[in-house]
């Protein structure tokens, strides 16, 4: 999985649960937080996140954001819809032709 039109930013704060302030080179822009958790251990002032350009012109935010650096870890995924699509590619690549989630098609023998 990969996201188009990425940019780094600040982490300023987070209004409320969808939304959060980010500083994109200097400019402060309002962003789509694109999990609704409370990710307080993550999203911490100063820190380091990357965004997402979005693909809709006509939305109300310019980016998503999509991953936060964590001193230790590194760059954290927070989209909380990145792991169906991963594993969606992932089974389309084991061969499986129709992938839905909360379904069970098929059973893998042990």
């Amino acid at each position: 999985m990969r996201y188009n039109k990425t940019a780094a930013a600040r982490f300023i704060s987070r209004p409320n649960r969808f939304i959060a302030q980010v500083d994109v080179n200097g400019r402060i822009e309002t962003v789509h937080v694109k999990n609704t958790g409370r990710c307080k251990e993550l999203l911490l002032p100063n820190a380091r996140v990357i965004l997402s350009e979005a693909e809709n012109p006509a939305r109300k935010t310019r980016y998503d954001l999509v991953a936060v650096e964590k001193a230790g870890l590194g760059l954290v995924n927070i989209d909380s819809q990145a792991p169906n699509k991963v594993m969606a590619e992932w089974l389309a690549g084991q061969g499986y032709d129709h992938v839905q989630p909360g379904i069970h098609i098929r059973t893998i023998p042990h």
